[in-house]
């Protein structure tokens, strides 16, 4: 693991920065317009998407170019051409946002070792999507931390943290937008407190429970309505925009946007399934373990969002189940 000067260095850092998405572009521009030095980027290779298949570039390397800075674009990490490449711009430092595990002959490379910005407070939430775990597992605080790297993904010693308080009414948009203002500025104070001498690494603590922020799949965005109301309302907002939760339905599967909790003291059935669906005072709603929640906003199988009781309305056989019983 590299060591960190005690003291001022009396010269600017040289970064090489390693990012693909537009969250990693934010932090881009900042480190650009900042004290420090990037000498070039590291970006995911060009890519044909789209109906027409034509070749899109990642937001980074759309910035980088903005910018003026070279830009390598690897497929393999490994080889020794992107490696003497990459040792050819004499880096102080590699700095990591929202970009692909790197192998050991990379992040160990340059003196001061390389530095990732992790959207969460470490050691809670090690992994690839921290921004809706935090609110699938009904968190009221969040944050942002820089870390050292090594082998074990997202365990390093961390550098500096910067706390944001998540809202009732926050989703996995609202909370991204949070967490990428403290992220750009948590990580210019890491920058400058290395430089200035005065970064103290310190280890991940052991906490119980340790919450896990696995890569986000069909399997884990899936409603399960024998879930409480609560669990399954973070998970809507947690999901959303993107990759929004979903629920089977007799008509096939069904994107759930938006939701909210319904008032127990109203006259709705106690003994009703998981997964009922029921209209009442013009709202849709759908029963889960322990009380009824209105379903806002959806988008039903083959069109485009709509709130819930104008999918219900337009319905001409009535739906009175979704979920794994449907």
């Amino acid at each position: 693991m590299a060591d960190f000067p005690t003291s001022p260095l009396k010269r600017t850092l040289r970064i090489v920065f390693f990012g693909t998405p537009e969250f990693a572009t934010v932090c881009l521009d900042s480190l650009v317009e900042s004290q420090h030095e990037v000498i070039g980027v590291v970006t995911a290779p060009d890519r044909r998407s789209g109906r027409g298949q034509k070749i899109q570039q990642s937001a980074v390397k759309s910035a980088a170019v903005a910018h003026g800075l070279p830009c390598l674009q690897p497929a393999n990490l490994k080889t020794s051409e992107f490696n003497e490449a990459l040792a050819a711009w004499e880096a102080d430092v590699y700095v990591v946002v929202a970009f692909r595990m790197l192998p050991r002959i990379v992040w160990e490379a340059p003196e001061f070792g390389t530095i990732n910005l992790h959207a969460s407070l470490l050691p809670q939430l090690r992994g690839a999507a921290p921004i809706q775990w935090a609110i699938m597992h009904g968190l009221n605080e969040s944050g942002v931390s820089t870390f050292s790297l090594q082998h074990a993904i997202d365990t390093g010693d961390v550098l500096l943290q910067s706390k944001v308080t998540i809202e009732d009414s926050d989703n996995a948009g609202t909370l991204y937008e949070k967490l990428l203002i403290h992220g750009k500025a948590l990580l210019l104070k890491t920058l400058d407190s290395l430089l200035a001498g005065e970064l103290m690494p310190q280890p991940q603590l052991s906490v119980k429970p340790r919450l896990a922020a696995p890569k986000l799949c069909r399997e884990n965005t899936l409603i399960n309505w024998h879930e409480t109301t609560d669990n399954v309302l973070n998970k809507i907002r947690g999901l959303y925009p993107i990759p929004k939760s979903w629920t089977p339905s007799p008509i096939g599967d069904i994107k759930v946007l938006k939701a909210h909790s319904i008032d127990p003291t109203v006259a709705l059935p106690r003994d009703a399934q998981p997964g009922t669906v029921e209209v009442i005072r013009d709202a849709l709603v759908v029963r889960c373990s322990d009380g009824w929640i209105g379903i806002d906003e959806l988008i039903p199988p083959g069109k485009g969002r709509m709130s819930g009781i104008a999918w219900s309305n337009g319905l001409q056989t009535p739906v009175t189940q979704i979920g794994d019983q449907a």
